[in-house]
């Protein structure tokens, strides 16, 4: 049975057994990102290199943003089941090669091979929902069934990361994927059907597109990079060019190629393309959160890897109990935008708070805070999924679907990026005022030395400076706040966009609503 065509509707037993498949898939995935964040600061004491510190984040993204919609349209072409499996032997693997990184360019460059599987799991996996349940109903109580075991594993990643690099050490958070992998790759290949797409004519993937959307993105992510250490005007001239000229080709290209990574039909429709920005936009509040949380905590208020995963898990809890409720409620709302733009309000409060506290806010304070922003978060991500599912037109419901996790990976490639850049700059710039404290006395070489690259403070404090730490560490809480102003504005930006879609409502929901009063 588990290399039959699937043409009639599943049984309740083998649904449930499907999405149990692509659950743990994604799970594997999630978990990944998740546990990560809080080794960070701890992968960085080991492997020193703090410059590079966003790019285990962004090179995992870069590639996962390729890799997303191609296999999202080879699945629409010779079926998903192969594909998944596939990946996630991928994902194993490489899991296992991260492990063994002794330097910070390894271990990027195994993240890379890494994002590669990460695309093909979410371009394949999220796409098997809507081919498994083509009833928008009941594609939507399985997609909470599935966003809800997603969820937890959000909500686990973080104490679960803290536990195993404070105990084990930052290797043990990669081990972790080994036997998951494992299981999911077993339940994936017994239970998940093979369905037989339609027969098509020859494909034509656009690998141009594709090559133009990774130079692209590259170019824009070393620009954010060199931008605040004050890179030479060529290279930043460079790259502007690059940048620039990719995404003029990409558009060209698009509109001419035959099977286009990107298709302009699908971006025409106006709500799409607004909640395909909304989706960049929340997402790179979210990744931003995930990856420079653990270092706000670690190294701006030098709590231990356990103590900062208590302080991040908040927001992974937060996020699944809301995306439960949100999906109990959802479909039996008039205007089901509504939920998302609660969510987005939160989110933006709780960044903003985060951001004017400094180094002044309690234990319990900033795991309240956390937890708002999951509760924001909770309420936006299953719901623009399933707004763009009903948008969509039927023949574009597999590349819309990867298309939406392929924008929240650039929306997270933006946001780290971007936040790793300004903590590099004004890290640089807050502590030389904090250390001479207003006053004009010389430092001595050693202090400026020692401080100059922040990874110290995530490393054994050394007794001859104890007592600049506290300044450095408030200096690194400015640095990261920066990035959390930054993000309450992002997410203001997208209330902003959301209030300009038209009222969305799903297929039977308005009907059955207006014929309750005449049955009664």
């Amino acid at each position: 049975m588990t290399d039959s065509v699937v043409a009639a509707p599943l049984t309740f037993r083998r649904s449930l057994l499907a999405v149990l498949g692509l659950a743990l898939v994604l799970m594997l995935s999630a978990l990944d990102q998740t546990v990560i964040g809080n080794a960070m600061p701890y992968i960085v004491a080991d492997l020193g290199n703090f410059d590079l510190y966003a790019w285990v984040a962004t090179s995992y993204l870069l590639t996962s943003i390729i890799t997303v919609p191609i296999f999202g349209r080879l699945g629409d072409y010779y079926g998903r089941k192969y594909f998944v499996i596939a990946a996630t032997l991928l994902f194993t693997l490489s899991s296992a090669l991260c492990s063994f990184a002794g330097t910070m360019q390894t271990l990027i460059l195994w993240r890379a091979v890494q994002g590669i599987a990460g695309g093909m799991l979410v371009g394949t996996a999220f796409a098997c929902i809507p081919e498994l349940f083509p009833d928008t109903r009941q594609r939507l109580r399985w997609q909470i069934l599935f966003s809800t075991a997603f969820s937890i594993v959000n909500a686990l990643g973080p104490t679960l990361g803290g536990i195993l690099t404070e105990q084990y050490g930052w290797r043990s958070v990669f081990y972790l994927n080994l036997p998951l992998g494992a299981l999911a790759l077993v339940v994936s290949w017994i239970y998940l059907p093979y369905i037989k797409p339609p027969k098509k004519a020859a494909i034509r993937l656009d690998w141009l597109g594709a090559l133009l959307i990774m130079c692209a993105l590259g170019s824009m992510q070393l620009l954010a990079e060199f931008l605040p250490s004050n890179g030479s005007a060529f290279s930043l001239i460079g790259l502007m060019l690059a940048c620039g000229l990719s995404a003029a080709l990409l558009v060209y290209q698009q509109r001419r190629a035959h099977s286009p990574i990107l298709p302009p039909a699908l971006f025409a429709i106006g709500p799409v393309k607004q909640l395909f920005t909304i989706s960049i936009l929340i997402s790179a509040v979210l990744f931003t959160l995930l990856y420079f949380m653990p270092l706000l905590f670690q190294g701006g208020y030098g709590y231990s890897p356990k103590q900062a995963a208590w302080l991040v898990t908040p927001m992974g809890v937060s996020i699944t109990v809301s995306a439960i409720i949100n999906g109990r409620i959802v479909t039996r709302m008039n205007n089901p935008m509504r939920l998302p733009q609660m969510g987005f309000l939160v989110a933006a409060s709780a960044c903003a708070l985060l951001a004017l506290l400094g180094s002044r806010g309690h234990f319990g304070v900033l795991m309240g805070l956390m937890m708002m922003a999951g509760i924001g978060i909770g309420f936006i991500l299953l719901n623009v999924t399933i707004f763009i599912q009903t948008l969509a037109p039927r023949e574009f419901l597999g590349i819309a679907t990867a298309l939406t996790q392929s924008l929240r990976l650039v929306g997270g490639l933006l946001g780290t990026a971007l936040t790793g850049a300004a903590v590099t700059k004004w890290y640089s710039v807050h502590v030389a005022g904090k250390l001479l404290d207003g006053s004009n006395a010389v430092l001595p070489e050693s202090v400026q030395r020692h401080f100059a690259d922040p990874q110290v403070l995530l490393q054994p404090v050394a007794a001859q400076f104890v007592s600049y730490y506290p300044l450095a560490r408030s200096a690194m809480v400015n640095a990261i706040d920066i990035g959390l102003a930054v993000c309450a504005l992002l997410a203001l930006l997208a209330f902003w966009q959301s209030t300009r879609l038209p009222l969305i409502q799903f297929p039977g929901v308005a009907v059955k609503q207006t014929q309750k009063p005449q049955e009664s």
